[in-house]
């Protein structure tokens, strides 16, 4: 079955008249229903500026945002925040401190058209609470929730008029890390039960790869590239993608015959570049190291991780590289190294 497309963002802009440059720059892409997206990116990328045009707090320069088939921005339409079936978790929660957890979730209920009566308030808080596994929290104020309990208040509150769309800006980025790595699981099994859309702001890539379905990552105003998790790790279309997302390393190379020669070695690496001079990208974990006291490669740094090393490398030309590797492989600071890598997950990017 064809799920149907609740959102569409057609060439979107948007550009501050403190700035000359463009905060948002021509960006497109659809949202199907049901479906997370994540929106990943350094700061000042543009990704929250473009969470607020969707939401409706800022209007776009170009371009159009359609919500279930309506333009709700741009060619002359405008549709207030209030007014567009979405719901918006912030990122430092801005629950009501003066309303307790059940009147914090029935504020969207009461504003709502048609006005459901009270006892549908009631029961719709108690279902929704229910959902974010905090029944019986109804009568606690903000105050004596944890920072993981607000945040499930939050997304409670903005599930709770059921709209079609909801927005998160940053949504576990105040949290310690283990409360993060615990919600984030719980906010996709939330979104999933409930089939609600979702888009989410956010600059940790482990966070965005566990949570979406897609993931679209940003720089400088514009959308690199947006696909699967699988996609954007396995395949970055771009430098920077490689570099944001997978943390890759990068050598200079050049194309002999077959064969694409860099400082450490040479290898055949299947690559539709057309190309003679470009950059060998290889991650972290498919790098291959071996003691050698005839290797160019120096060991610099050593950090245990728990499940696996993290190496930080010195080539002879004064190159920093990293590698990952499991603790079985366990090297002194100071050795020389040989290292190989997997030719079949390798990219080669053009020189620009």
């Amino acid at each position: 079955m064809t799920k149907s497309v609740i959102l569409q963002v057609k060439g979107v802009s948007k550009q501050f008249t403190t700035s000359q440059i463009l905060a948002v720059n021509e960006v497109s892409f659809d949202l199907k229903q049901g479906e997370l997206l994540g929106l990943l990116g350094p700061s000042g990328c543009g990704k929250t500026t473009l969470l607020r045009i969707i939401a409706g707090f800022e209007k776009p320069s170009q371009g159009t945002v359609e919500l279930e088939k309506e333009i709700v921005a741009g060619e002359g339409h405008w549709l207030e925040p209030e007014k567009r079936n979405t719901g918006m978790v912030f990122q430092d929660y801005a629950l009501f401190p003066h309303l307790n957890v059940a009147d914090n979730i029935a504020f969207g209920l009461k504003t709502k058209k048609p006005r459901p009566n009270n006892q549908q308030i009631k029961d719709r808080v108690a279902e929704v609470l229910q959902l974010v596994g905090l029944s019986g929290f109804e009568k606690r104020y903000t105050h004596e929730l944890s920072g993981g309990q607000q945040q499930r208040i939050a997304l409670a509150r903005a599930l709770a008029p059921q709209p079609k769309l909801i927005l998160l800006d940053e949504p576990l980025s105040n949290l310690d890390v283990q409360v993060r790595e615990r919600l984030r699981h719980e906010v996709r099994t939330i979104l999933k039960s409930t089939n609600t859309s979702a888009i989410f702001v956010t600059h940790d890539q482990e966070e965005a790869m566990a949570i979406a379905d897609k993931i679209g990552v940003m720089e400088r105003g514009k959308l690199a590239q947006i696909g699967t998790p699988e996609e954007i790790y396995s395949y970055p279309q771009c430098k920077f993608v490689a570099e944001f997302v997978t943390q890759a390393n990068f050598l200079q190379a050049t194309k002999k015959d077959s064969l694409w020669c860099t400082e450490l070695g040479q290898w055949c690496i299947d690559t539709p570049v057309n190309v003679r001079e470009g950059e060998l990208m290889f991650r972290q974990e498919d790098v291959i190291l071996e003691a050698d006291e005839e290797g160019v490669t120096i060991i610099q740094e050593r950090e245990f991780l728990g499940r696996e090393y993290r190496y930080c490398l010195q080539t002879n030309s004064g190159k920093r590289l990293h590698a990952r590797t499991d603790i079985k492989t366990q090297l002194p600071v100071g050795a020389k190294v040989r290292l190989d890598i997997l030719p079949q997950t390798a990219q080669i990017f053009p020189l620009y």
